[in-house]
């Protein structure tokens, strides 16, 4: 565990390190409330078209597991494993950049974006798809999202990529549980 708690580390420190400033602005607009605004109300509009009278239950059920994943990114492994996030550990802070203004809570693992943001790609892609071909460009694109909003963490400061990937997985499956859900309890419109 020690040996890839290390990798972790070395991972992220060499990851942040490829960090500059003429992309600090991006990469701080991704990590920022204003693309999950974007995304909330592009998902909002897309459910409306899709779904018509009922948009309210699929768009009710994407904010439900947006909740429930950031609860249990939170609640069930922060609190839980309670481990630094690297701008929290002193013999580090040194060899990273920290492009955010404030570090966030004290834990980091869990990834809560990462988590977060992988739960809405999967089960929006998945309950509203738009397809080309046999290719569900929808969920490529909400997942290409998602993968940037998980590393802008690492990008400024404040995830390890370990977080990132565990976050990750947390989110996916939640959204997976609810989709498998929602196909047995709500017909299609």
């Amino acid at each position: 565990m020690n040996s890839l708690l290390q990798w972790d580390k070395e991972l992220f420190l060499y990851l942040n390190s490829l960090g500059t400033e003429s992309w600090d602005h991006f990469w701080m607009f991704m990590t920022g409330n204003f693309t999950w605004a974007i995304l909330i109300g592009a998902l909002f509009a897309l459910s409306i078209e899709r779904f018509k009278k009922r948009f309210w239950i699929y768009f009710l059920l994407i904010l439900v597991v947006y909740g429930i994943t950031d609860w249990i990114s939170v609640h069930l492994f922060k609190d839980v494993f309670q481990r630094l996030r690297p701008c929290h550990v002193p013999e580090i802070l040194d060899q990273m950049r920290l492009v955010k203004g404030n570090c966030g809570g004290q834990y980091g693992f869990v990834s809560s974006h990462a988590a977060n943001s992988m739960a809405i790609a999967w089960l929006a892609g998945l309950l509203m798809p738009i397809k080309w071909g046999r290719v569900n460009v929808l969920l490529i694109f909400l997942l290409s999202w998602a993968a940037i909003v998980s590393y802008s963490r690492v990008y400024v400061g404040v995830h390890y990529p370990g977080d990132i990937i565990a976050g990750a997985i947390l989110g996916k499956w939640i959204a997976l549980i609810f989709y498998g859900l929602s196909r047995k309890f709500l017909k299609k419109s």
